[in-house]
């Protein structure tokens, strides 16, 4: 796979793929994260005499033009971030847009619109791909939030033009290969509410692990599994018999699966009544569990804190609300504790990356914070991602 290392791209225009999805309210960008994620391969494509043609999706428009989903308020926030004027095409493709790319002076930067305006990126539709790619004369993929999907801007663009891999995403690549190919001890922290999600993620992980630390949501239908008590508890009954297969194939191996043996509980997530200790792995027939407990969290730590390697996704429990947060809050502390004693951290999914923000951490108390969502999962599923794949066959 190529990286800009690899391509000349003075007096040419570049089409880059970003991740520009990010939450938007009333026009006001709520959090710029992503974006200034990507200025460190736009500022690398201009000093090197490119100019620069950036193209993401936003939200879900579902094929149709929707304002509030307009790209127009991140033109502006890189027009300041950047610092210059960023020019904006009202479309991704066309006449229009093809004459302004023309119009492109080296050091110039075009923001297209929302590639989900049309339905023809979603599906793939070699026309638009080809639409897209006449713009430019080389394409640099750099979103890796989207990696994972077979859309036209992700794998159609790359097999058309001159190729290679942005900073960001060889960043994401280098640093989330670590979870696959870790120096031990190896701890995997997984949370969250949906086992469903995290399945594969386990499976992979037994293989490469020697601790998973189990917390959040996802945790009770492995206690289910395990025969414990988990009174009105999250439960994903339809996977229940994997959770069996997991626990038993754990048992087989020398990876140490470790749940919960004591949480705090309540008896209604969004208006608790009544907030509990439970020092026991079984649960009150009428109670849900929403967090880890202290002996669990005492426990963790102390796993974490021998690590070499610590990869974390999901948080341990409801920690949007600050009465079920502390294990959340403490599993994330320790993290950064073994990082500072030089152990590698990597965290990834949305609500892990929303938990370090809200808990009061910052980016830099850890290795590496993944941009990407459902492409971390993946990665460290094993999987292989359509939009990395194409690159390295160009």
């Amino acid at each position: 796979m190529k990286t800009l290392d690899d391509i000349d791209v003075k007096d040419k225009r570049v089409l880059v793929r970003c991740d520009f999805n990010v939450p938007i309210e009333d026009g006001i960008i709520q959090d710029d994260t992503r974006i200034i994620e990507a200025l460190s391969t736009i500022r690398e494509l201009l000093r090197q005499g490119a100019s620069v043609i950036l193209m993401s999706h936003l939200g879900r428009p579902k094929g149709v033009r929707v304002e509030e989903l307009s790209l127009k308020p991140v033109a502006m926030r890189l027009s300041e971030l950047l610092p210059m004027d960023v020019k904006f095409s009202p479309d991704a493709i066309g006449p229009e847009v093809l004459q302004m790319s023309k119009n492109l002076k080296p050091g110039d930067v075009l923001l297209l619109e929302n590639l989900r305006f049309y339905p023809e990126e979603k599906e793939n539709v070699p026309e638009f791909a080809h639409s897209l790619a006449e713009l430019a004369d080389v394409f640099v993929q750099d979103a890796f939030g989207t990696v994972h999907r077979r859309h036209a801007s992700m794998v159609g663009v790359p097999e058309i033009l001159p190729c290679a891999a942005g900073r960001l995403l060889q960043k994401e690549i280098e640093f989330l290969s670590k979870g696959l190919e870790p120096e031990h001890p190896f701890v995997v922290c997984l949370g969250g509410a949906k086992l469903e999600t995290k399945i594969p993620i386990i499976e992979n992980m037994l293989d490469k692990a020697d601790i998973i630390l189990i917390g959040g949501g996802m945790a009770y239908t492995l206690l289910k599994a395990n025969g414990k008590s988990i009174g009105k508890s999250l439960l994903d009954e339809n996977n229940l018999p994997i959770a069996e297969n997991i626990l038993k194939k754990a048992e087989s191996t020398s990876v140490d699966l470790d749940l919960p043996t004591d949480h705090t509980v309540t008896d209604n997530i969004n208006n608790p009544s009544k907030v509990e200790k439970i020092d026991s792995s079984d649960l009150p027939f009428d109670l849900i569990g929403v967090d880890i407990g202290l002996g669990t969290r005492q426990r963790y730590i102390q796993k974490i804190l021998g690590a070499k390697t610590i990869v974390i996704n999901g948080p341990m429990g409801v920690f949007e609300n600050n009465e079920f947060a502390e294990g959340t809050r403490c599993i994330l502390r320790a993290i950064v504790d073994a990082t500072r004693k030089g152990a590698s951290s990597i965290a990834g999914g949305g609500d892990t990356v929303s938990a370090i923000k809200n808990l009061g951490f910052n980016n830099e108390d850890f290795t590496h914070i993944s941009t990407g969502g459902g492409a971390s999962l993946k990665f460290l599923e094993g999987k292989e991602l359509p939009g990395i794949e194409v690159l390295g066959r160009a």
